[in-house]
């Protein structure tokens, strides 16, 4: 399409109150649901069911609602079943679509299904014992616990997914004003609340809170004599009397300095540290079992509230020694230091699968021109080059009277365009 073919026929066209869109919006439209249907489903095997993949980092799932029905009011019979089954082992039924779920293994024909057994796998345990289930897979969301889209809801909200939990919210469900600047990842209020150690890297989310909300929070770790393990006691209160997830055992417990400490003891060592360098909120750093160093900054905001990240970085920031992964671990989010957990990874992937897929069937299509003799060849090809100019001299009328093209004038074209074929390829018989 020559560049002043395209000019023309961006114009914007009014024909009465009718929505008019151009032919660049409408490529541009179906371009980027390409994309986004590349990046949920690019990576993932359409005609393979994932069970042998095990429970898999990340996928896309589905929920069948006709196969089980009980799952719409009680969520632990919910079941899940990648894009595979979906395809080929529930086409037409009732399915919701859960975009991406981590740690996943197909329950498709496992116990869950009284009566549907897996067409691609049908050697399965009878149940995915790690699997989790939400809400979601009962077809609703957020706080509100409605489905999306919401017929009953006439206030169109964009949905925003938790990284933690994996629900999706109304944005204005979320108690909290949406940063302005663009945000990869969110962490509900209510995963806050579970996992208050998120509440201490604060000031590298995009919603912080005032300097005025904030504790100070020091730790320090004695060593035993026996055992050479740590011993401390909590002297910490905190203004909202919320349990902190820094409070551990007994065998672990931490002590907690107010703001204006200027010294700290340790038993064995007496070491005194600067007050500057124990106020600095970003680099508290404790001396753990003489060698390892927690690098946890020490304030925290007394409110719990949704937290937005600008990026997946904020994810290496979070402290890894042997006492945090360990706290890590008991709250089940080890998943976080995981590089490869990341939804953004996973529609990379996807991706660059299917830029993969179409570089090959491009190559393919190159080599069947290259095998055809030469006289077909062209002829292909000056029949493709009079069909575009035709169709652009159809077009461009419209363009210049500024109306609109009609799914009906695109088939009229066709029609007389086929017509006119047929008569060029007829050949002529006269009499002598």
């Amino acid at each position: 399409m020559s560049e002043e073919h395209d000019t023309s026929m961006d114009q914007t066209v009014d024909e009465g109150d009718q929505e008019v869109v151009t032919l660049k919006d409408i490529l541009q439209s179906e371009q980027e649901l390409m994309d986004d249907a590349n990046a949920v489903l690019g990576a993932i095997d359409d005609k393979k069911c994932t069970y042998s993949e095990g429970y898999m980092k990340r996928q896309a799932l589905y929920s069948c609602l006709t196969c089980v029905p009980e799952a719409r009011t009680d969520v632990s019979k919910a079941a899940g079943v990648c894009l595979a089954c979906c395809l080929h082992c529930h086409e037409g039924h009732e399915l919701i679509e859960l975009y991406t779920k981590r740690n996943f293994r197909c329950d498709c024909g496992n116990k869950k299904f009284s009566n549907l057994t897996c067409i691609l796998d049908n050697v399965k345990s009878s149940i995915n014992e790690l699997n989790q289930y939400n809400q979601n897979f009962s077809g609703v969301y957020c706080t509100c616990s409605r489905p999306y889209p919401d017929p009953e809801d006439p206030i169109e909200d964009d949905m925003i997914q938790c990284i933690i939990c994996e629900d999706w919210y109304h944005s204005r469900h979320l108690g909290v004003e949406i940063p302005s600047q663009n945000y990869s990842e969110m962490i509900c209020e209510a995963c806050v609340g579970k996992h208050q150690f998120i509440l201490h890297y604060n000031g590298m989310s995009l919603n912080k809170v005032n300097p005025s909300e904030q504790v100070e929070v020091e730790v320090v770790k004695e060593q035993s004599d026996a055992k050479g393990a740590t011993e401390a006691t909590d002297n910490a209160e905190t203004s909202n009397n919320v349990e902190d997830p820094l409070k551990l055992d007994d065998d672990n417990k931490m002590e907690v300095a107010s703001s204006s400490d200027n010294e700290q003891k340790v038993e064995e060592g007496n070491i005194e540290q600067n007050d500057n360098s124990l106020n600095n909120a970003e680099s508290s750093q404790v001396l753990i079992n003489n060698s390892e160093v927690c690098k946890m900054p020490k304030t925290k905001p007394t409110r719990i509230c949704t937290k937005f990240w600008a990026d997946v970085e904020w994810r290496n920031q979070l402290c890894t020694c042997p006492q945090c992964l360990k706290m890590y671990e008991d709250q089940k989010v080890m998943f976080l230091l995981d590089p490869q957990d990341t939804v953004h990874v996973y529609e990379e992937k996807g991706k660059a699968k299917a830029r993969e897929l179409e570089e090959r069937e491009h190559e393919d299509d190159m080599k069947l021109l290259n095998s055809l003799d030469r006289v077909p060849l062209m002829e292909a090809i000056a029949g493709f080059n009079d069909m575009k100019v035709n169709l652009m001299e159809y077009l461009k009328k419209f363009a210049e009277n500024k109306k609109v093209v009609r799914e009906e004038d695109i088939r009229e074209f066709f029609s007389k365009y086929d017509t006119k074929k047929k008569q060029k390829c007829e050949i002529p018989h006269y009499c002598r």
